[in-house]
């Protein structure tokens, strides 16, 4: 059975994981956590428990990473700057075929509005008359009569 603290607010698992997650330096852990863990590092438990963090902590602080080479790091940011601009090229390209489809999309819509919405309309109405201007009107001339269409 796990040990307790005197109010309870400290187990061994949550101890355990807090030490993996923050270490053995209880200042670094949560504000909120530091006052139960303070009390737990005084068990037993608490104290095994801080000493295999701290043999973790110690092997972390020996590594070190070097600093890439000004050749890695040109290949680096010439790579990211290619992947950018490729990038930029795909989503234009893709931009063009959205309002492509778009644009269909409302004639479909909209001449199946028409159809809906007029459906003793005959197909030959939607032909543009030869005259018809975009400030005009697109229906047939009006000298023309029915029987001449």
């Amino acid at each position: 059975m796990a040990e307790k603290t005197t109010k309870g607010l400290m187990d061994a698992a949550r101890f355990a994981v807090l030490a993996d997650a923050y270490g053995s330096a209880l200042h670094r852990w949560p504000q909120a956590e530091q006052a139960a863990a303070t009390l737990f590092a005084e068990t037993n438990q608490g104290r095994a428990i801080l000493r295999r963090a701290g043999r973790l902590d110690a092997v972390l602080d020996r590594h070190r990473v070097e600093a890439p080479s000004p050749a890695l790091y040109g290949a680096i940011v010439a790579r990211a700057t290619a992947d950018v601009r490729q990038g930029r090229r795909r989503r234009f390209w893709w931009l063009g075929f959205g309002l492509a489809g778009v644009g269909l999309a409302g004639a479909v819509a909209g001449l199946a509005l028409v159809t809906v919405v007029n459906p003793d309309i005959q197909s030959d109405h939607y032909v543009m008359d030869a005259n018809a201007t975009s400030f005009g009107d697109a229906g047939p001339d009006a000298d023309q009569t029915e029987e001449d269409l």
